[in-house]
């Protein structure tokens, strides 16, 4: 019975460093510490933590506002190519900002070569959660792409899975 109470107990203590962490480090990004935002969300990140990932993609890509150190070098160099990296592994996740930012990657050629296939995979991935806008730029998207583009886009988004 006990093992039963305490076992709930010990986890969500064992989880409470790394929300401290990322706390920590978004408490940092957001009044533009960008050396121990870094300092706390990497490690979270290369373990695996979503948001963390999202959040040095944005840090890597943009350059203003919540996310965005590396388009204009607040604290790091800009580096689309790093953005690219964390936005994929947030996305691989199932994080969907994270889908619709990847896909931006793609349409525009921002650390990866542009490719609307894997464009319009990402945009209909977060459509089908929510992301605002995503579905329209899934669908303007389609005028570029030819027949096959379309269809080898379609399979790719029924068949995709998140990452463990």
């Amino acid at each position: 019975m006990w093992a039963r109470l305490i076992l709930p107990v010990l986890l969500a203590l064992s989880a409470a460093p790394a929300w401290a962490d990322f706390q920590a480090g978004f408490d940092a990004y957001e009044k533009g510490d960008y050396a121990t935002a870094l300092k706390e969300l990497h490690p979270l990140a290369e373990d695996g933590n979503a948001q963390a990932q999202l959040i040095l993609g944005n840090i890597y890509a943009t350059g203003q506002g919540l996310g965005h150190m590396y388009a204009i070098g607040q604290g790091v160099t800009q580096d689309f190519g790093e953005a690219t990296r964390w936005y994929r592994r947030a996305a691989e996740q199932g994080m969907p900002e994270a889908q619709h930012l990847l896909a931006l990657m793609y349409v525009l050629g921002k650390g990866v070569p542009q490719d609307y296939v894997k464009a319009h995979l990402w945009f209909t991935l977060a459509a089908d959660q929510g992301v605002f806008g995503s579905a329209e730029q899934r669908d303007q998207l389609v005028a570029k792409m030819t027949p096959a583009q379309l269809v080898e886009a379609q399979r790719l988004a029924r068949e995709w899975k998140p990452k463990k």
